[in-house]
């Protein structure tokens, strides 16, 4: 078995959380008197963090730092009492995290998402399997792309005698590809989550899948 670990990006690849980011965002907006957006314009504003999903979904006129600071924080508040409404557990999701776990693979999560809101998502829908560590967004590393939470994953895990290239990555976005790639490390790209194939293909993904089970098989080859 080549691969002993993976690193799972969160939102878009485990969890289906585009609803809830995308009412929390509209809620926001229709609190500032501004127009909201179609829910799937999300799945491109999603990805690189809170505060650049707020930046992106404001308009032109209102983007001074000192709204965006605001409107993040807006939607941080009404985030926080919403995030669970409609998000879930992707199909198929929970049998492949079975089928690592009896293999013994050793699973771990990267997210832009804001660190607190990263535990709370896992704490309440993924408590069956043993994730470590879990990292979100943190004041003191740079988000994705930048391979920095990446490298303090590989780190953790070469004190468990593994080596990076016995780490598998598993991200929906062009950012998880380019943090996959700057950290050394192999790719899945999953086509269930925020993004196309092309985008995946055309940052480094080594491989594309179409299904949860498909990753099991590639650990398995």
């Amino acid at each position: 078995m080549r691969y002993k670990a993976v690193i799972f990006d969160l939102d878009g690849t485990l969890l289906d959380s585009l609803v809830d980011l995308a009412s929390s965002g509209n809620r926001v907006l229709k609190q500032l008197s501004l127009d909201a957006h179609p829910t799937d314009a999300y799945r491109y504003f999603v990805g690189d963090g809170m505060a650049t999903l707020v930046e992106r979904i404001l308009p032109e006129h209102f983007k001074t730092p000192d709204s965006i600071a605001k409107t993040v924080e807006l939607f941080k508040e009404d985030y926080a009492q919403n995030w669970d409404v409609e998000t879930a557990i992707y199909p198929g999701v929970v049998e492949m995290l079975d089928e690592l776990t009896l293999m013994d693979v050793k699973l771990c999560i990267l997210s832009n998402k804001p660190d607190r809101f990263t535990t709370a998502c896992v704490d309440r829908l993924l408590p069956k399997w043993q994730f470590h560590p879990v990292h979100g967004q943190r004041d003191h590393v740079p988000k994705k792309p930048d391979p920095a939470g990446a490298l303090e994953i590989i780190a953790l895990l070469e004190t468990e005698a593994m080596e990076a290239s016995e780490i598998l990555y598993v991200g929906d976005t062009a950012v998880d590809m380019q943090t996959a790639a700057d950290a050394h490390l192999d790719s899945v790209g999953v086509l269930w989550g925020f993004r196309d194939a092309e985008e995946l293909q055309q940052n480094g993904a080594k491989f594309l899948v179409s299904h949860p089970r498909e990753i099991v098989e590639i650990i398995r080859r």
